[in-house]
């Protein structure tokens, strides 16, 4: 497995931050960073990127903290990773009985939408977090937009990663979404998250319609 780990709290108020604190003093591969208030999950990742990239980091393994991901998938996605650095590696969840039938829904509609605006480039699911990306193209799409920073970052960046011609690769995982009773805690929200989402997709639109029209000069 790769090494090291880091994790970036995004200015969470659940007390956690000094239980990692205490955990990354007795490991030297774990690293804690935290950002004084909330800033959005692309933000977040963004954050870790830079500081990866300080220290020649070439690839990262974004992992969401709310144990829906299966981890025992980490070596094999990393492996993929490891054989073809110039690919995107996204996680294609395989859901169980758990899974919300609005939510999954509402996948099929995204994943339908980054199909069309991506000529069916092969995203398999545009809003999955676990992904290994390269680092430095992705830094690059964060720094053409000042969107991406929050819930819109997932498909966005894997749509902008494939106009640049990152070449994504679907690789199946399970998936579990734990109930409350379980200790589970989302934090989407169905409006906010998906009129978020909706603008997005007409960003992304209006900016693929301008790429297709631009005219180069003679």
């Amino acid at each position: 497995m790769w090494s090291p780990v880091w994790v970036v709290v995004d200015g969470s108020t659940d007390n956690t931050t000094p239980e990692l604190h205490r955990m990354a003093a007795s490991d030297p591969c774990l690293r804690v960073l935290v950002l004084p208030r909330n800033r959005g999950k692309g933000a977040a990742v963004l954050h870790g990127l830079r500081a990866a990239m300080a220290q020649s980091f070439t690839h990262a393994l974004t992992l969401d903290a709310d144990g829906q991901h299966n981890a025992a998938d980490i070596p094999d996605m990393m492996e993929v990773s490891t054989l073809q650095p110039e690919v995107m590696v996204l996680g294609r969840p395989i859901f169980d009985a758990s899974a919300p039938r609005a939510r999954v829904l509402g996948r099929q509609i995204a994943n339908l939408l980054a199909d069309l605006q991506t000529r069916r480039a092969g995203i398999g699911d545009s809003l999955f977090g676990m992904r290994v990306y390269p680092i430095a193209p992705l830094i690059e799409v964060f720094s053409a937009t000042r969107w991406m920073r929050r819930f819109d970052f997932d498909p966005e960046a894997a749509i902008r990663l494939c106009w640049r011609g990152v070449r994504p690769v679907a690789f199946p995982t399970e998936v579990h979404y734990f109930r409350s009773s379980e200790g589970g805690v989302s934090h989407f929200c169905y409006v906010r998250s998906n009129l978020l989402l909706a603008f997005m997709y007409v960003r992304l639109q209006t900016a693929l319609l301008g790429r297709l029209l631009r005219v180069e000069p003679q």
